[in-house]
C-alpha cells in the first residue's frame, strides 16, 4: 500500500474516492477536474476484511489523507454497498444516467466524522424477466463513457459484463460467468486432467477453441467436452488444453452476447490489459473490431457521479 508523504501535493484535494471490491480496494485522492493526486491499494476486499471491519479498513488507508486535507467527500463503488458489504445501497434499474446514479447515493458515517456515499449497483431484466445486476462496473462504464464515448462496452473478468451505453446512460446489459466457469472446470472438472501445471500459451489452441465456441452447431454443454476428446486423440496438445478452453468459453460467450445486444455500435474493452487482449483475439477471430481498451475507469467514473451528486 502506498500513501503520499504530507505536503507533497501541488494543489488541494477535492475528493476519496473508493473502488472496493471483493478481493481488493483501490482508494484514490482526487484534485481538480478529478486528477489523480495519490492512490493506494490493497488485498482488502469485502471478503478479506475480517469480522466485516470495514469502518478500520477506511482509517487505515484514508485517514492520513483527511488529517492532512480537511474533511473531505469519500464516495465508494463496487461490493461494499452489498448485501456483504458496510451497507446495502440497493440497485437501481437500467437505463440509468450518471445523474440518476448520483441521486441515489446511500450514505454513513465512518468512526472519524466523515460521510462515507455509496454508489448503487444496477439491475435490469432480458426478454423473458430474468433479473440482471452489476455492482462496480458501472462506476467503470460511466468513466469509459467520459473518456471513450458510448460503445458496447465489455467488462472482462470472472463475471464478464456486456453493456450498451448510449446517449451517455447504460442502457441494458449482460452477465457472464466464463472466468470463474473457467477456473472450475480446469480444477475441478475431468477436462483438467490433461492439463499440465503451469502457465503454457496456445495461439493456435485459443483459436480453435474460439471458432467452435462461435459456431452454431451445438451448445456449450456438448461443446466443453471437445476438450478431453480433442487432448485424448492429441489433436491438441496437453500443454494447449486450457488456452483451447478459454478459447471455446470466450467463443461461446461472444456468440450469445452479440445476439442479445446491438452489434451496430462500436466496441470497447475494460479491465486488466492481458484479459482484455485475451478477448480482442477472440472477438478479432468473430471477425470484429475493437474500438479501444480501457485499462481502469474507476477513478474518472467516481469522479462524475461525485460531480453530479454535488459532492465536489
Amino acid at each position: 500500500m502506498h500513501t503520499p508523504m504530507p505536503n507533497t501535493l501541488s494543489e488541494h484535494p477535492r475528493l476519496i474516492a473508493l473502488d472496493w471490491g471483493t478481493s481488493a480496494l483501490r482508494a484514490y485522492l482526487l484534485g481538480e477536474d478529478g486528477r489523480c493526486l495519490a492512490q493506494a491499494s490493497g488485498a482488502f476486499g469485502i471478503l478479506n476484511v475480517a469480522a466485516g471491519d470495514f469502518d478500520a479498513v477506511y482509517l487505515q488507508f484514508c485517514a492520513g489523507w483527511q488529517r492532512e486535507y480537511g474533511t473531505l467527500p469519500v464516495l465508494a463503488s463496487g461490493m461494499i454497498g452489498s448485501r456483504q458489504g458496510w451497507l446495502e445501497a440497493p440497485y437501481l434499474p437500467c437505463p440509468a444516467t450518471p445523474a440518476q446514479i448520483a441521486a441515489h447515493l446511500t450514505r454513513l458515517q465512518a468512526s472519524d466524522g466523515a460521510r462515507i456515499h455509496l454508489v448503487p449497483g444496477l439491475s435490469c431484466r432480458n426478454a423473458l424477466g430474468i433479473p440482471d445486476v452489476m455492482r462496480g462496473e458501472e462506476t467503470q462504464l460511466l468513466g469509459a463513457i467520459e473518456t471513450g464515448g458510448d460503445a458496447l462496452w465489455v467488462l472482462p473478468g470472472m463475471h464478464s459484463k456486456w453493456a450498451h451505453c448510449a446517449g451517455g446512460r447504460i442502457d441494458a446489459f449482460s452477465t457472464y460467468m466464463t472466468g470463474e466457469l473457467y477456473a472450475l472446470l480446469c480444477k475441478h472438472s475431468i477436462l483438467g486432467r490433461l492439463m499440465p501445471a503451469g502457465q503454457h500459451a496456445d495461439a493456435k489452441a485459443f483459436a480453435r477453441g474460439a471458432r467452435y465456441g462461435l459456431a452454431a452447431d451445438a451448445d456449450l454443454p456438448r461443446k466443453l467436452f471437445s476438450t478431453r476428446a480433442l487432448g485424448l486423440f492429441g489433436e491438441v496438445p496437453d500443454e494447449g488444453l486450457a488456452d483451447y478452453l478459454s478459447g471455446l468459453l470466450l467463443g461461446a460467450e461472444i456468440r450469445d452476447a452479440l445476439a442479445l445486444l446491438p452489434s451496430s455500435v462500436e466496441l470497447g474493452l475494460i479491465g486488466e490489459p492481458r484479459l482484455c487482449e485475451r478477448y480482442r483475439s477472440a472477438l478479432e477471430i468473430a471477425g470484429l473490431r475493437v474500438r479501444s481498451i480501457v485499462a481502469d475507469a474507476a477513478a474518472p467514473g467516481l469522479w462524475r457521479i461525485a460531480v453530479d451528486a454535488g459532492l465536489v
